[in-house]
C-alpha cells in the first residue's frame, strides 16, 4: 500500500506501509539505536508517537516475545528506510511486519530517514499523521496541525498497570510505581533477590507503605512529566520515608516533587549510544535513552538535590541525588534493554541505597 508521512511543517514522506494499516498520528520522533528494534516497539515510554529509526535496515532478526519490555506496542506509528520481510534468526516467531499488523501499528518504510531525521534534528520533533486512506498533501498537514499536543495529553493510565503485582524473592521489599515500567527493571531487581511489588500510577502513599518496602522505585514512562500530578504527589511524602530510585520519567517526577522544574528537549535523546559521565565515580559510560524532556538545573537551587551525571552531547542533567535524604534519580535506563548493560550498577547502588550505606 501506498502511505504519506506529513509532518506539521507541511513536509511530505512519501512511502510504502507494512504492518497495519489506515491512519494514526502522534509526535515524530526518532531513535538512534543500531540494534534493538524489539525493545523499542514494546517500550510503554514510546506511548503517543511515531518512532523513526536511523538504522537504515531494520526486522532482519525477527520478533520473539522474550525481548518485549511489555505487553505489546504502545507505539503509533514505526518507520524505516528499509524493512526486512525474510528474517534470520533461529530464536524469531515471525516477522515485523506481522507483529505490527497484530498489533494495529502502521509501519511506513522506502523513505529518506536521514533526511527525516536532519529535519527533526533542526525543527524539533513535530506532530505528524501517517495515512494509508488519504494521501491529499494539504488535508494531511491540516490535520496534522490541528493532531493534539503531546505535552497537553496524559498517556500514563494507558500504560499502567491496573492491578498491584506482586514478584517474589528472598531479599528487601521494592515497591514500583508503574508510569510504563520496562519489564527489565523488575528482572535487575529480582536478579539482586528482591522481592519486587508493582503498583499502579495512581497509588497513595498509604498504598505503596502498607507492604513496609524497603526502597521505593518511580518507574520509566511516557508524556510530559508534570502530567503525573498523582505521582508527584505521592512521591513528595514518600521521599521522606523510604529510600527511592527515580528512573527516566521517574527521575523527572522526583526533581518535580522536590521543588525543582523539567522542561522539554528540542528533539530528545533516543538510543544506545549516548555518552554520560557519573560525576562521582569520574567515569563516562555509554548509555539508553528514551525521553524528551529533562530536569532543569537552574532549578535545583534549595531542592537539596545536586547533579550526579551528566550528559556529554549537550550538558544536561542526567542524574541527582539528595544531600541529606536517600533519593536518587537517573535520566537514562540503567535496566538498558535495548542498548548497553554498562550503568546497572546504579540498581547495586540502590541495594546499597536500601542498607543504609550511602546517599
Amino acid at each position: 500500500m501506498q502511505a504519506v508521512l506529513a509532518l506539521e511543517d507541511g513536509t511530505l514522506y512519501h512511502g510504502r506501509a507494512f504492518g497495519g494499516g489506515g491512519e494514526t498520528w502522534g509526535e515524530v520522533v526518532f531513535n538512534t539505536g543500531m540494534t534493538g528494534y524489539e525493545g523499542v516497539l514494546t517500550d510503554p515510554s514510546y506511548c503517543g508517537q511515531i518512532v523513526v529509526m536511523t538504522y537504515p535496515l531494520v526486522g532482519n532478526y525477527g520478533i520473539n516475545a522474550e525481548d518485549f519490555e511489555s505487553k505489546g506496542s504502545f507505539l503509533r506509528g514505526f518507520i524505516v528506510r528499509e524493512h526486512c520481510t525474510s528474517p534470520s534468526n533461529w530464536r524469531a516467531a515471525g516477522t515485523l511486519a506481522e507483529f505490527l499488523a497484530n498489533e494495529g501499528v502502521i509501519g511506513l518504510s522506502g523513505i529518506d530517514t536521514r533526511a527525516l531525521t536532519r529535519r527533526l534534528r533542526s525543527k524539533g520533533t513535530m506532530r505528524g499523521i501517517i495515512s494509508t486512506e488519504h494521501l491529499e498533501p494539504e488535508y494531511l498537514v491540516e490535520k496534522a496541525r490541528s493532531c493534539p499536543d503531546f505535552s497537553a495529553q496524559d498517556f500514563i493510565p494507558q500504560v499502567s498497570t491496573g492491578a498491584v503485582l506482586r514478584y517474589e524473592g528472598n531479599g528487601p521489599v521494592v515497591a514500583v510505581i508503574d508510569l510504563g515500567a520496562k519489564q527489565n527493571i523488575v528482572r535487575c531487581l529480582l536478579r539482586r533477590g528482591c522481592r519486587v511489588v508493582v503498583f499502579p500510577h495512581n497509588c497513595t502513599p498509604a498504598d505503596v507503605l502498607s507492604v513496609n518496602p524497603d526502597g521505593i522505585m518511580i518507574s520509566n514512562g511516557p508524556g510530559d512529566p508534570v502530567r503525573a500530578v498523582d505521582a508527584i504527589n505521592a512521591v513528595r511524602t514518600l521521599a521522606g520515608e523510604r529510600p527511592v530510585f527515580g528512573i527516566c520519567l521517574g527521575h523527572q517526577i522526583l526533581a518535580l516533587s522536590l521543588g525543582a522544574r523539567t522542561y522539554k528537549l528540542k528533539f530528545g535523546h533516543r538510543g544506545a549510544n549516548h555518552p554520560v559521565k557519573d560525576l562521582v565515580r569520574n567515569k563516562v559510560y555509554i548509555s539508553s535513552h528514551n525521553h524528551g524532556f529533562a530536569v532543569e538545573e537552574g532549578s535545583l537551587a534549595g531542592t537539596g538535590l545536586v547533579v550526579t551525571h551528566r550528559n556529554l552531547n549537550d550538558d544536561t542533567v542526567e542524574g541527582i541525588r539528595h544531600q541529606h535524604l536517600p533519593v536518587v534519580g537517573i535520566q537514562y535506563h540503567p535496566e538498558a534493554s535495548p542498548g548497553p548493560q554498562d550503568s546497572e550498577y546504579l540498581f547495586d547502588d540502590f541495594m546499597a541505597l536500601m542498607r543504609g550505606e550511602g546517599k
